[in-house]
């Protein structure tokens, strides 16, 4: 037996120690081709005690792919994502692949970068967040002949297909139930220095419904850090102490909405009486706040189950838009 102690273990290695041919290794580690339940077994067994891992390079580069899907995500700050990327994660682990991802934090240029990065790995498919980006990652996209999914918006021109929901309409519906409830000076705090393009959609959906109502929007604040609860209970308290005082508040999502009901249990604001208040997302954690807040609940887990599936092939896709739909759920907080 050799010293195995100076080499990474490899078929060869496996093969001996198994007592099979190299050939039976590879039909049992490829899980193609035939051989006996006893052979499985021991290649199996010896594989584990050798600690083989097998080259995924070498492999790409026979059969021009990987088993890896590559995935990008707009931030890591924001739990939203990391439940798409577990509906991703759970698809593809029935069909043994694995995802691969990078974050842009909502720059283009840097998403450029990662596309093209990720697409030198030869995945099996990339998904991208949203529809907007430069020439030059469409382009990539397309000269790889990877199949692409995008996720979370449906306002755009899609480069393959879409599965998520319309922004603009999520930000209409929001104005109409605020406009129900009698509301008529509105405000809107968000994050990301306005790069997050899907919440600047769902903005341009409320105001414009505000504004055909003959509502005002009377204040507006958009953080240039990450979205968080502590950015929301500071642009509440500075939209509530300006001139322009709202009664009611859309926040780009969940956490900065929850960081407003936080400031106005604080001072002793009485929600909605004194001002109500509109998320977006229906995130979990919601459930644990004293006052249930008004939001839009969204398919994060089936937008990343049905961009994986997209990607793997499972399926033809009729239409180039897959509307998930969403859920406008009125809380005590409108």
């Amino acid at each position: 037996m050799r010293d195995r102690s100076d080499h990474r273990p490899t078929m060869g290695d496996i093969a001996e120690a198994a007592g099979v041919s190299q050939m039976t290794v590879s039909r049992v580690l490829r899980g193609s081709g035939s051989a006996s339940a006893e052979a499985r077994a021991r290649v199996e067994q010896a594989a584990h005690q050798l600690g083989y891992v097998p080259n995924r390079l070498a492999t790409a580069l026979r059969d021009e792919s990987t088993p890896l899907v590559a995935v990008i995500l707009p931030t890591l700050g924001n739990r939203v994502f990391s439940e798409v990327l577990a509906g991703v994660t759970e698809t593809l682990a029935g069909q043994g692949m694995q995802p691969v991802f990078g974050v842009t934090e909502y720059d283009p240029l840097r998403e450029a970068a990662l596309v093209r990065d990720l697409l030198s790995w030869r995945p099996r498919g990339i998904i991208l967040p949203g529809l907007e980006h430069a020439k030059g990652t469409r382009a990539a996209i397309r000269a790889s002949g990877v199949r692409v999914a995008e996720v979370m918006d449906l306002d755009g021109d899609p480069i393959s297909v879409a599965f998520g929901l319309s922004q603009v309409e999520a930000g209409r519906a929001t104005a109409r139930h605020m406009l129900a409830r009698g509301y008529r000076r509105f405000g809107w705090i968000g994050a990301q220095g306005g790069r997050d393009l899907r919440a600047s959609k769902r903005l341009a959906g409320f105001r414009e419904t505000v504004r055909a109502a003959g509502a005002q929007m009377v204040a507006e604040r958009v953080f240039d850090g990450p979205s968080a609860m502590v950015q929301g209970r500071r642009g509440t308290a500075m939209l509530l102490d300006g001139l322009a005082r709202p009664d009611a508040i859309y926040f780009a999502n969940d956490d900065l909405a929850a960081g407003g009901l936080m400031h106005c249990l604080a001072e002793g604001l009485t929600v909605p009486r004194d001002v109500a208040l509109a998320g977006f997302n229906g995130l979990g954690f919601l459930e644990a706040l004293p006052v249930r807040l008004t939001t839009v609940e969204t398919p994060r887990r089936e937008m990343g189950i049905s961009a994986a599936r997209h990607v793997m092939g499972d399926g033809p896709v009729a239409e180039a838009k897959v509307d998930l739909g969403f859920r406008l759920v009125a809380g005590e907080t409108s």
